[in-house]
């Protein structure tokens, strides 16, 4: 995690864990964590997120949250981030793949009088996150509801069988459930409550194709295929996902605004992103095809294929074809978007 005044960012770090709160709904707990972040104060940190992201840091209070997004001069996605604003720094989530270049890049817009100072936490904490429709239930059986109903990104600290643990509303996967941050030490007695109190651990898979299915990490699923190179990010622009929640089209300037700002304006997005039922697994990279017109590429497949198609050529409900023979039906994403 980095820290700016105190900020978070993770370096490395697997899936996170994830536990489901009923077996009906096949939550489940999975891997380490994979978010990094800084507890530094510093005085300029606000201000400075505020002018280097997409949301508007200056309306957020102590212990509230939101989603933000890193993008290039020319409004490109570099990575999506959960903050979380606390007393004496701001938490960012980020991705493993892209912390250290997110640390160097907001380094260089440091000026020797800003009080801001960006710290690497990841090795330092751990996440999981409490899914489904029984976790506000289960947050009442740990003495920690106070938080259900409270708006996305927020957050408190509590002590669950005696280790501090801070847990915020919304998860990377979700807005609903809640997300708990601790120390590596504290990560094994916090999942053991929660399975203690009816919570499932979700499987590898399970976790993996939830995770894909969710707009957020549909992004950051794509920039691994940027390192692989088979996918290039700063090519996507994340309006085209849909995630307008992360953006205030009202706080003045900011890295990226004059263009985010011209496409809102102009109609300019060109494609949007929609999940595919498929009738059979494809390979990414395959052609989308409406009445036998290429609209789009496949760009993830598996249980449900992901892909960006060219706007007004097909909407929710539609059947596409992907390479000549394979049927699909576009769906929104996040399957889940409450």
């Amino acid at each position: 995690m980095l820290l700016l005044g105190a900020a978070l960012l993770p370096r490395r770090a697997p899936k996170p864990r994830v536990l489901l709160s009923s077996e009906e709904e096949q939550l489940a707990v999975t891997g380490g964590s994979s978010l990094s972040t800084s507890t530094r104060c510093g005085e300029d940190r606000i201000q400075f997120l505020h002018n280097q992201t997409t949301s508007n840091f200056e309306c957020l209070g102590e212990d509230q949250g939101c989603d933000t997004v890193f993008v290039t001069p020319t409004a490109r996605t570099i990575d999506i981030s959960h903050a979380w604003v606390m007393n004496n720094a701001v938490i960012l989530v980020v991705s493993p793949m892209t912390c250290g270049s997110i640390t160097e890049m907001l380094k260089k817009y440091i000026f020797f009088s800003d009080k801001v100072e960006i710290q690497d936490i990841t090795e330092k904490t751990s996440m999981c996150a409490l899914l489904g429709h029984k976790s506000s239930q289960i947050m009442d059986e740990l003495n920690l509801g106070d938080l259900t109903g409270k708006a996305y990104g927020s957050h408190e600290h509590y002590s669950v069988d005696g280790m501090p643990v801070t847990v915020a509303v919304g998860s990377t996967v979700s807005v609903e459930g809640f997300t708990f941050m601790m120390s590596p030490a504290a990560a094994g007695s916090i999942r053991k409550a929660l399975i203690g109190h009816g919570a499932v651990p979700m499987s590898p898979d399970a976790w993996e194709t939830l995770r894909i299915l969710q707009v957020i990490d549909i992004v950051r699923h794509l920039q691994g295929d940027q390192l692989l190179g088979k996918n290039s990010l700063r090519n996507l622009m994340f309006l085209e996902a849909g995630l307008w929640r992360a953006v205030s089209f009202n706080k003045g300037c900011y890295k990226g605004q004059e263009t985010i700002s011209r496409l809102v304006t102009y109609d300019g997005i060109k494609q949007r992103f929609w999940g595919i039922s498929l009738s059979s697994q494809v390979a990414p990279g395959s052609i989308i095809t409406v009445d036998g017109k290429k609209v789009g590429r496949l760009k993830a497949s598996g249980p449900f294929g992901l892909g960006y198609i060219k706007r007004r050529t097909a909407s929710e409900g539609d059947s596409v074809t992907v390479e000549d023979t394979v049927v699909g039906t576009l769906v929104e994403v996040p399957l889940d978007s409450s």
